[in-house]
């Protein structure tokens, strides 16, 4: 998915670190707020490069890494203490960028983690501390 996006780009001549998107544009690309990603920002997960008026711009490497956060935050269930900890430990693995949704879609299949458990995970949650229909009849 990467690595066929940054060829595509390398052939038409563009490089894929150069900021040229503005947080309008990311955001709806990722399908997320504004808000969000000066989140990710401020919690240094997404860092965009600053523009010589400040403004925040992302390059097509940056969107990819979006992609993967979203990627852990929606279908794994991951929070952002937990995707500073997965970006450290990929650093320190010199997993390359390209090849981080392959190595934690692996890491997450041998954990046996799914959206399908993540989702069942969420519905026990909150189901907990309820009593059931049938008890609160008899009351």
């Amino acid at each position: 998915m990467t690595t066929h996006l940054i060829q595509t780009q390398e052939n038409a001549g563009l490089n894929p670190e150069k900021p040229m998107f503005p947080i309008s544009v990311v955001a709806d690309i990722l399908g997320v707020h504004q808000r969000t990603l000066r989140i990710y920002d401020d919690e240094t997960i997404l860092v965009p490069s600053r523009s010589p008026k400040n403004r925040r711009l992302y390059s097509f490497n940056d969107i990819e890494r979006g992609k993967f956060v979203q990627y852990l935050t929606r279908e794994l269930g991951i929070n952002l203490a937990g995707i500073k900890i997965i970006f450290h430990l990929l650093a320190q693995q010199k997993i390359n960028p390209g090849k981080y949704l392959e190595h934690i879609g692996q890491v997450a299949k041998e954990l046996n983690i799914s959206p399908e458990i993540q989702e069942e995970n969420r519905i026990k949650l909150s189901r907990r501390g309820r009593k059931s229909s049938k008890t609160q009849t008899e009351e």
